[in-house]
């Protein structure tokens, strides 16, 4: 908790510094390296208070053993409810056999011999035989894949830091007549967003809307998630629109070969946006990392908690990516690029649009595998959960009005 609590507070400081320093980089560059170093430093000393449990075997491990095994039984046929042989499951385990999605997994828990079965229950070689559980940990990480690879997007739309800089450097930035806002600090309006969404969302919209209804009211995992890639949308469409309306409002100030000079538009029309980008980071993020907790096993909880820092990590790569086809493309013939480091010559507005018009498109795909997964495991447990009751109550009712010999018996009694 010291650790994160410390790299926090200097991960914000680092930005405050470098835009207050922003003319000479080397103060920006310096300090922020030294106040990162003792971040590290500070999380190497606390990590010696955090609960260290090793590791008895790698999940990893048995997903390549899945592989291996479902390929060497490649034509091998599948059990019939008269064949001796079955699956092999882990000892204890509730699973007998293995679901059959990616049915052609199954074959790597196929028991081909009897002697392949220690007098333990074990697999007396790991990788010519797996357990049902390896294989159901496997389809449940391959299938919650495509449904991560939708908050991608949302990771390139909210690493566009570097533009919103230039934005905010090129519009009034004054609070007060003595007092400037950092340019630089206007991602902490991203945080603020988030945080104020979770708020209204725990301590407003959701018990407000449970005592309207009168019962219990939960927004889906996958509904979440949607809002947030829809927020995540709008807040690039937000974006082009002010940039469009800044760089107009800079040609007509006659600021096309000045890329320093301050239009009269106060910096606070990129708020919104920022609040869009937290908005959609609180919706997606939380609910994407809810969504890994409920649909991967107990055994995969440390993958579940890596697949969202690997999602930003792709989306930071992807951004990259995309920056540079841009520039290439829309330079060419001796055209001004989009990305122009003057940012009144260039058409950030068009780069905008372009990143809505991919988000949109991912929002369709969200869509898509979002009605290819199904329900989610808890989502189902309750629907469960709720017709069970609905027939019991059903069940109740009809015993009563029918008056067969127990139910007519209690509601003579109740008369009398």
């Amino acid at each position: 908790y010291f650790a994160a609590t410390a790299t926090s507070i200097v991960i914000a400081f680092t930005g405050i510094v470098y835009v207050q320093d922003h003319a000479g980089w080397k103060v920006g560059f310096g300090v922020p390296t030294i106040l990162m170093f003792l971040s590290a430093l500070f999380f190497f000393l606390a990590s010696s208070l955090y609960v260290k449990q090793k590791a008895t075997i790698s999940v990893f491990t048995g997903f390549a053993q899945v592989i291996v095994v479902a390929y060497k039984n490649r034509k091998s046929s599948f059990p019939s409810q008269s064949s001796n042989l079955g699956y092999h499951q882990k000892k204890g385990s509730s699973l007998s056999q293995p679901t059959n999605k990616l049915r052609f997994l199954n074959k790597a828990c196929i028991i081909q011999n009897p002697q392949d079965i220690t007098p333990d229950g074990e697999a007396s070689n790991p990788w010519a035989l797996c357990t049902v559980e390896q294989v159901e940990a496997l389809k449940s990480l391959i299938r919650v894949m495509p449904l991560w690879s939708t908050s991608i997007m949302m990771s390139i739309n909210i690493s566009q830091g570097s533009f919103q800089l230039l934005q905010a450097k090129s519009m009034d930035r004054h609070i007060t007549s003595g007092f400037q806002y950092p340019a630089g600090s206007f991602g902490m309006f991203t945080i603020i967003g988030a945080v104020i969404w979770i708020g209204l969302y725990d301590r407003v919209i959701i018990p407000l809307a449970s005592k309207i209804r009168g019962k219990p009211v939960k927004i889906e995992i996958k509904t979440r998630m949607g809002l947030g890639l829809f927020c995540s949308f709008i807040a690039m469409a937000v974006s082009a629109i002010v940039e469009h309306v800044r760089r107009k409002e800079a040609l007509a100030s006659g600021y096309l070969n000045n890329p320093g000079g301050v239009v009269a538009m106060s910096v606070m029309w990129l708020v919104p946006q920022h609040f869009l980008n937290g908005m959609a980071e609180a919706l997606t993020s939380v609910g994407l990392t809810e969504f890994f907790f409920s649909e991967l096993p107990k055994s995969m909880l440390s993958v579940a908690s890596a697949l969202a820092g690997l999602g930003l990590a792709v989306g930071n790569l992807l951004a990259s990516f995309i920056l540079s086809t841009v520039d290439n493309l829309t330079k060419r013939g001796g055209k001004v690029s989009w990305l122009s480091n003057d940012i009144n010559k260039g058409h950030y507005e068009s780069y905008y649009w372009l990143l809505a018009i991919m988000s949109s498109i991912n929002l369709f795909y969200f869509i898509l595998c979002s009605w290819a997964y199904g329900p989610c495991s808890d989502e189902g447990f309750f629907k469960v959960r709720d017709e069970r009751e609905e027939d019991l109550k059903e069940e109740e009712l009809t015993t009563l009005g029918t008056g067969d010999k127990n139910g007519g018996e209690k509601f003579k009694e109740q008369e009398v």
